[in-house]
């Protein structure tokens, strides 16, 4: 019994010294860079999250640095939806932004699963030379609800967790994090001072000379009505018709994924007094669509919903929709967004007669998150060699259109149709396009 003891006790111990000889490699391959200083920002106004990251780097090496990196728990890592990153040039008045690549990179042995991204500086660091670095990344499903269920005159509580220290591979000299509240209704928050909280912000720090992989888990319990909106799933349906137009069909399924609704839900008192019997709720939604949009139309499975408003402009469009009812959390609503697009605003010709159509992938709605998308392009019937140029991996599948549903699209079967399918779809979408190039069956369609 004794020796099994003490033979536990020599793995355990082995496996503490392994650990610790990887994180000083790992640590060891990424001295050169040091930090010094880091400004966190975090925004918790509504359920997306968003962090700016302001970092003044330095190189205290022998040889120069092309790439600084970024680190995120697995926790962060897995919600993360958009990593951008730019470098500052100049100073006040005449300071101005450049645009830097970013990309998942790994290292071996990385300790405690850490995940990397690298950013491309515009030019490598020699020694001596700092670089001030402006990082915007955003995290969604990161906000727990507690309680879990909650009554429709309750408001929504949930908690945020992260760390009070920048999770990082450098080392940081000096660094502070600040954490912005929807309100000043915080039930509590983890202290690790120094810690501060005013009005409607909690401020961690500074803290100094923190070494790598530096760690202080805190939780906060605060109060946050904003609409919880996700969109289970999307299916975005482009076609392209022979005749100068882009039609879309958008068909949602729409959940709030707050704290889910228990009791009783009574539209007088909603009626009556919306901001205290359905603080959590939400009943309007804000969809971005292309300028010169036209035959708008907005139903669900009953019929056309007359509550919509569209806004239109020479630089863009902006239709807001009311579902049938509130939203809940738990509660769920499908509905279908069309409209008409003019084609010659989408879709090229190349100089070799093809066509190309220049479109865009993410979900118009704001402050939504999507789980799955599906986008499908039916092409005119008798279109060729069709091919997609995608700026990541996806899914992607050739189809024709059957029976049902070239009568659905008021055309003859056979018609091909480009499909792409993501899921965990990120907002980065929403900045990314697509380029399908095929043969047309004429020269009428431009």
């Amino acid at each position: 019994m004794a020796r099994s003891t003490a033979m536990k006790a020599a793995g355990i111990i082995l496996a503490l010294l392994i650990f610790t000889s990887l994180a000083l490699a790992v640590s060891s391959s990424n001295n050169q860079i040091q930090i010094l200083n880091a400004e966190r920002r975090i925004d918790l106004s509504s359920h997306i999250v968003k962090v700016f990251l302001t970092l003044k780097v330095e190189n205290v090496g022998t040889t120069p640095a092309s790439e600084i990196l970024l680190a995120f728990p697995p926790s962060q890592a897995d919600h993360l939806a958009l990593v951008k990153a730019q470098a500052a040039i100049g100073k006040k008045k005449k300071k101005s932004y450049v645009h830097l690549d970013v990309n998942p990179t790994e290292l071996p042995d990385a300790p405690n699963g850490t995940k990397y991204f690298s950013i491309s500086l515009l030019n490598p660091l020699s020694l001596g030379e700092t670089a001030t670095l402006e990082v915007l990344y955003i995290l969604t499903h990161s906000l727990e609800p507690f309680p879990a269920e909650i009554s429709q005159s309750e408001s929504q509580l949930v908690y945020f967790r992260d760390s009070a220290l920048i999770l990082s591979p450098y080392h940081i000299k000096q660094q502070t994090t600040f954490i912005k509240t929807p309100s000043t209704k915080v039930e509590s928050y983890t202290r690790v001072e120094p810690t501060k909280f005013a009005g409607r912000e909690l401020k961690y720090g500074p803290y100094e000379d923190r070494p790598p992989y530096s760690f202080s888990p805190v939780i906060v319990h605060l109060e946050n009505n904003s609409p919880f909106a996700v969109v289970e799933e999307l299916l975005r349906e482009v076609e392209i018709s022979h005749w100068g137009n882009l039609q879309i069909t958008e068909h949602y399924k729409l959940v709030h994924a707050g704290a889910r609704h228990k009791g009783v839900f009574s539209r007088v008192d909603y009626q009556s007094r919306p901001s205290f019997k359905g603080a959590s709720s939400f009943k309007h939604l804000l969809a971005s669509l292309p300028p010169r949009v036209h035959s708008v139309y907005y139903r669900d499975e009953i019929g056309n919903i007359s509550s919509s408003h569209l806004r239109t402009d020479y630089r863009k469009s902006e239709l807001e929709i009311e579902p049938r009812y509130p939203l809940f959390g738990g509660w769920k609503a499908t509905f279908v967004i069309g409209y008409g697009l003019p084609l010659e605003d989408f879709l090229f010709e190349s100089p070799d007669g093809k066509r190309y159509l220049n479109f865009s992938f993410g979900c118009p709605l704001a402050q939504t998150v999507v789980n799955k998308l599906t986008i499908k392009v039916v092409l005119p019937e008798g279109s060729k060699d069709p091919s997609a140029a995608v700026p990541f991996p996806v899914e992607q599948h050739l189809e024709k259109l059957s029976r049902s549903e070239s009568e659905a699209h008021q055309g003859p079967s056979g018609a091909a149709y480009k499909t792409f399918r993501f899921s965990a779809v990120t907002l980065a979408l929403n900045y990314k396009v697509f380029l399908l190039t095929f043969t047309p069956p004429f020269e009428g369609v431009h």
